[in-house]
């Protein structure tokens, strides 16, 4: 396996971003359109949080039984993006190694770390990313 191979070369770099004003209603339809899993919250270019599926199926489980889309009415209409999302996330700098970030993801129980140099998020990695990153290598 190649040894310091930076972030960088596996990171997704056309990200899809939310901020804080936005509503759960617009993560939703982004997790969907996009088919992806985790979204960088910024205000400008700094990055104030990550919101991902999981975070919205969290809220919206609490009542199974119920028609879908009356659950997650309201529910996302309870809820705020910055209250929902995880605040000031774990980051990596675009210097950071694969091996280092598989480490990180390895000990944490999260799937993705933004990538942010000079206080700009310029991408994220997730654990789909290593798990490719692995598949190639073989």
């Amino acid at each position: 396996m190649k040894q310091r191979v930076p972030v960088t070369q596996i990171m997704s770099k056309d990200l899809v971003t939310l901020n804080p004003t936005q509503s759960l209603y617009d993560a939703e339809k982004l997790f969907n359109k996009h088919s992806i899993r985790h979204i960088p919250v910024v205000e400008g270019e700094r990055i104030v949080g990550v919101i991902s599926r999981s975070d919205l199926l969290r809220i919206s489980f609490a009542d199974l039984n119920e028609n879908e889309e009356t659950v997650d009415s309201v529910v996302y209409d309870m809820y705020t993006i910055p209250q929902v999302m995880t605040r000031v996330p774990v980051s990596v700098e675009s210097d950071a190694t694969v091996k280092e970030v598989a480490e990180m993801l390895a000990k944490q129980s999260f799937h993705s770390i933004p990538v942010v140099d000079n206080g700009k998020l310029v991408g994220i990695v997730t654990t789909t990313d290593l798990i490719n990153y692995l598949l190639e290598q073989y």
